[in-house]
């Protein structure tokens, strides 16, 4: 069972930054093997996938709402990947949750294709 932490999450005025972490542990696989991704959901609104890394970090996948503004990266020594916010916009207002284990069927930023999830951190943009 893999465990997902989120942290970071705030509020915060637009234009500003924030950075999201996602410590992982427990498992099968190395933490070097797998895939990683933030996700983003507001009430009535469908999961969106935000970022996705892959495991050694050499390729990353964003939605077109975040790039230029976000960066996923990680720090697999510490089984962690984190996911800097800048020029927030109160649009990104949203919980946020990091997920792993990848099918890797479809698209890294569709949510149906991730086994674990952490419990979410909140992020609040006001204008």
């Amino acid at each position: 069972q893999v465990q997902l932490v989120e942290s970071g999450g705030g509020s915060v005025q637009a234009g500003g930054s924030l950075r999201l972490s996602c410590t992982a542990s427990g498992g099968q696989r190395s933490y070097s093997t797998i895939t990683m991704a933030w996700f983003r959901q507001s009430p009535g609104k469908e999961r969106e996938g935000v970022a996705a890394i892959s495991p050694l970090g050499t390729n990353t996948d964003y939605a077109d709402s975040v790039k230029g503004r976000f960066t996923i990266f990680r720090d697999n020594a510490k089984n962690l990947v984190s996911l800097q916010m800048n020029s927030l916009k109160p649009e990104d207002t949203a919980m946020y949750y990091c997920a792993t284990y990848w099918t890797g069927l479809h698209s890294r930023l569709e949510h149906s294709q991730y086994n674990y999830w952490g419990q979410g951190t909140q992020v609040t943009v006001s204008s």
